[in-house]
């Protein structure tokens, strides 16, 4: 028994902090967990969770309209945004329990209150100080929303999640996942749906054949795209709504603006000058393969770290460090190569592996194999949507090095596919795999000629 108060002092309850307190306490640690906000941190109550039960939500709009094709005469419809609004508070209430009841049943001691590092060894919250062997900081991201004239009139993904009044007319700046998928579910839900990104095409780092069929799909679905666009000010109507003026001239009135430009480490206030933990540029805490910092006894996983900003990341961060500390893990260093992901835009993205400007960096021959597809439902619904499939293989040994989908459940049927790749499966492998018909998933083992061989 050390002279600590603990042997684990975790900052933050979010998905990596909760899942590292639990696995070091159940290996014999005394851990405590200190979070002043809310448990389960931002996916839970601010991110993939709620967001995907929006999604859920606004895809109604396009379900009623397909039923037609199939005999359902419906209706209009009449979307009532409190009732979705509360009742996804009501769900992420109960899962701020569940994770409550993880961590006392864990033997882990919540501590509630704004966490500072004092010292190597030392964190107070609140007034009072609390010593331990290690810290471990898992305190995540914060949405950043740039320096400009009108910035406080907008909102960021956390305060969409709760507004008063749902907005007829909306603009959503950012060209990543989170104002795509945003994008969509305004549209979904009934608004006035633009996304301004100021660059050429959103969703930089995904394959460039993903990127241009979402664009042309979102176009199909409503969504009014505006590349090459930044705002310049943003004014406060007496009326309530917001000019929004573009730094080519255009000027818009919504009655909403939604920052998703980005994410930053969430470290302010952490006490870090205290210690000799160094940060990036971009605030992002800087840790070995062992999520060791500079600091010999503070640690640090998840998206405050900088790496790959994913939940479920995080939590095979915090598994392999409580591991690594409190078990029999020679190392905590995970695995980064050929995770899965998913976006949830209207239609989904999902991809696993490298993108094929990555792979023909990586490989001197590559075959490129695609389909691009109406699928079966839509042959009834009428709905004007296609979903496109794309599979990278590396020509000299036949290993699938990367797969895209967009379309109807990519998310559900990539993750499948992430653990053939994961286990080195071969375009043969695939082509040895029979079907399951009638499927969408059934293309990706009956796609035979390569579109691109080079």
């Amino acid at each position: 028994m050390s002279n600590f108060d603990y042997d684990l002092f975790v900052i933050g309850a979010g998905s990596g902090g909760v899942r590292a307190s639990r696995i070091a306490s159940q290996l014999g640690a005394r851990v405590a967990v200190a979070e002043d906000r809310y448990l389960g941190g931002t996916c839970v109550n601010v991110g993939c969770v709620p967001k995907k039960l929006f999604v859920y939500g606004s895809h109604f709009s396009e379900d009623f309209e397909a039923a037609a094709g199939f005999g359902w005469q419906l209706a209009p419809a009449d979307f009532h945004w409190p009732t979705l609004r509360d009742r996804k508070t009501r769900e992420i209430q109960r899962l701020n329990g569940i994770y409550g009841n993880i961590l006392s049943s864990a033997g882990v001691e919540l501590i509630e209150g704004r966490a500072q590092i004092t010292g190597p060894n030392t964190v107070r919250v609140a007034d009072s100080e609390y010593s331990s062997e290690r810290i471990l900081i898992a305190t995540g991201g914060w949405p950043f929303v740039p320096d400009f004239a009108g910035a406080e009139h907008v909102i960021t993904s956390n305060e969409a999640f709760y507004l008063q009044e749902f907005p007829r007319r909306v603009i959503v700046v950012g060209g990543g996942y989170i104002a795509v998928e945003f994008a969509g579910i305004f549209n979904g839900l009934g608004a006035d749906s633009h996304l301004y990104y100021r660059g050429p095409l959103f969703l930089r780092g995904f394959d460039d054949s993903v990127r241009k069929v979402v664009a042309d799909e979102m176009r199909k679905k409503g969504v009014n795209l505006h590349f090459d666009t930044s705002v310049a000010r943003i004014v406060k109507q007496p009326s309530g709504e917001l000019e929004v003026t573009t730094t080519d001239g255009q000027v818009s009135l919504v009655d909403a603006v939604m920052y998703a430009t980005g994410r930053r480490a969430k470290t302010e206030g952490l006490g870090l000058e205290n210690t000799a933990v160094r940060m990036r540029d971009n605030g992002a805490i800087i840790v070995d393969d062992n999520y060791r910092t500079d600091e010999a006894s503070i640690f640090a996983i998840g998206d405050v770290i900088g790496r790959i900003e994913l939940t479920p990341v995080a939590l095979a961060e915090g598994m392999a460090l409580a591991h690594y500390l409190y078990g029999d893990k020679a190392t905590a260093a995970v695995d980064y190569d050929n995770i899965p992901t998913a976006v949830f835009s209207q239609p989904n993205i999902a991809t696993v592996g490298l993108t094929e400007a990555q792979a023909r960096e990586k490989y001197s021959q590559l075959q490129v194999y695609q389909s691009s597809f109406t699928h079966m439902k839509h042959t009834l619904s009428g709905l004007d949507e296609k979903t496109f499939m794309k599979l990278l293989v590396d020509a000299a040994t036949g290993k699938v090095v990367g797969c895209h989908m967009v379309g109807a459940d990519a998310g559900e049927i990539i993750q499948g596919i992430g653990i053939a790749i994961k286990a080195g499966a071969t375009k043969e492998d695939f082509d040895n795999t029979i079907g399951i018909h009638p499927t969408a998933a059934e293309e990706f083992v009956t796609m035979r000629e390569p579109v691109v061989t080079a």
